[in-house]
């Protein structure tokens, strides 16, 4: 009789490291590089969340891929809720993860999603900026957009293979900055900054905007010298100018970036297209494509989520914890 294997996310808490997180992530943009994954576009379901029906402020994703290093494939079923789930004091975000032997379809594992949705959402930036110019361990200055749970993962990652010097904090308002920097500041060599000016704020080595925002939080104008923008929410956080007039344009899978989060509206508007990408974090990861200069102007990367990387850090703990038989196991089929 066949099993599944399910692991809960106190379970999955105990078995996983920011680095080996960062390493797993790092690794699975390679093999994207190198071809050895498939990663289908998301598909979303709209429960509210940028429509008007039905009322419950809330979407779910469907992330499929296939991992040929793990041989393994897997869905992450994930999604974001307002409305009721926030009136109760759940988390924003919800999900799960299956997985499935590629060969024979049955399910091998059932997981929590959630961990390693926040886990994995820093994980990709960390591994950007390795790949955007930077060595592991030198020097940044930060401005951070957002003072929610990936705005927290955005630091931890980073802080995991990089020295933060200084950080520009900025939010919609000061509700709960005093506890965010109390509680980050031990990841940070100097400071933690409220600034509430978006133009100085914006003076940084690189700028993430971890923010639900749907509405451009900053633009041109704002940036000054040379810059790398991570927008990771998945709204329209910045300005068409920025985007327009930007130097290089950094994605980690084309065909989702162009229809959502920070560029969609661009594409939409024909402001920008394919060819307007330069490369994608996969790309630069294996070493098939450089691109001189990166470290100079303005460079633009939305790392908007790929299921690959969720599907491969869970890959990873299935066959862990199958080895050290961690967690409980379940028959859902009679054979």
């Amino acid at each position: 009789m066949t099993e599944t294997r399910l692991l809960d996310q106190e379970t999955i808490k105990k078995m996983l490291t920011m680095d080996k997180v960062n390493e797993i992530v790092e690794k699975t943009f390679q093999e994207v590089g190198e071809r050895r994954v498939k990663n289908p576009t998301k598909v979303t379901l709209d429960l509210g969340n940028n429509s008007d029906w039905p009322e419950y402020e809330g979407y779910m994703n469907a992330m499929p891929a296939y991992i040929g290093g793990l041989d393994v494939a897997g869905l992450k079923w994930v999604g974001g809720f307002d409305g009721k789930r926030k009136e109760a004091g759940y988390p924003y975000i919800n999900g799960l993860i299956l997985l499935i032997d590629p060969q024979l379809g049955t399910f091998k594992a059932v997981m929590d999603g959630t961990l390693i949705t926040n886990l994995r959402t820093g994980a990709q930036t960390a591994v950007a900026i390795k790949y955007l110019g930077f060595e592991k361990g030198s020097d940044l200055n930060l401005a951070l957009f957002g003072t929610g749970m990936q705005a927290s993962m955005q630091l931890h990652a980073i802080a995991d293979w990089f020295n933060i010097k200084h950080v520009n904090l900025w939010h919609y308002h000061d509700k709960g900055v005093k506890e965010f920097i109390a509680e980050h500041e031990d990841l940070v060599d100097g400071d933690i900054d409220y600034v509430t000016d978006v133009k100085e704020a914006c003076d940084a080595d690189i700028v993430i905007t971890a923010t639900k925002s749907q509405e451009a939080l900053l633009d041109y104008q704002d940036i000054s010298g040379d810059t790398v923008i991570i927008p990771i929410g998945s709204g329209h956080e910045i300005g068409n100018h920025l985007i327009n007039y930007s130097d290089h344009i950094v994605v980690d899978h084309i065909g989702q970036a162009l229809h959502r989060g920070a560029l969609a509206d661009a594409a939409t508007k024909s402001i920008i297209d394919e060819d307007d990408i330069d490369a994608t974090i996969g790309q630069l990861a294996s070493g098939r494509l450089t691109l001189p200069g990166l470290r100079k102007g303005t460079t633009i990367c939305v790392p908007i989520g790929i299921g690959a990387l969720d599907i491969a850090i869970a890959g990873q703990l299935a066959k862990e914890a199958e080895a050290e038989n961690i967690g409980s196991t379940f028959s859902f089929n009679p054979y």
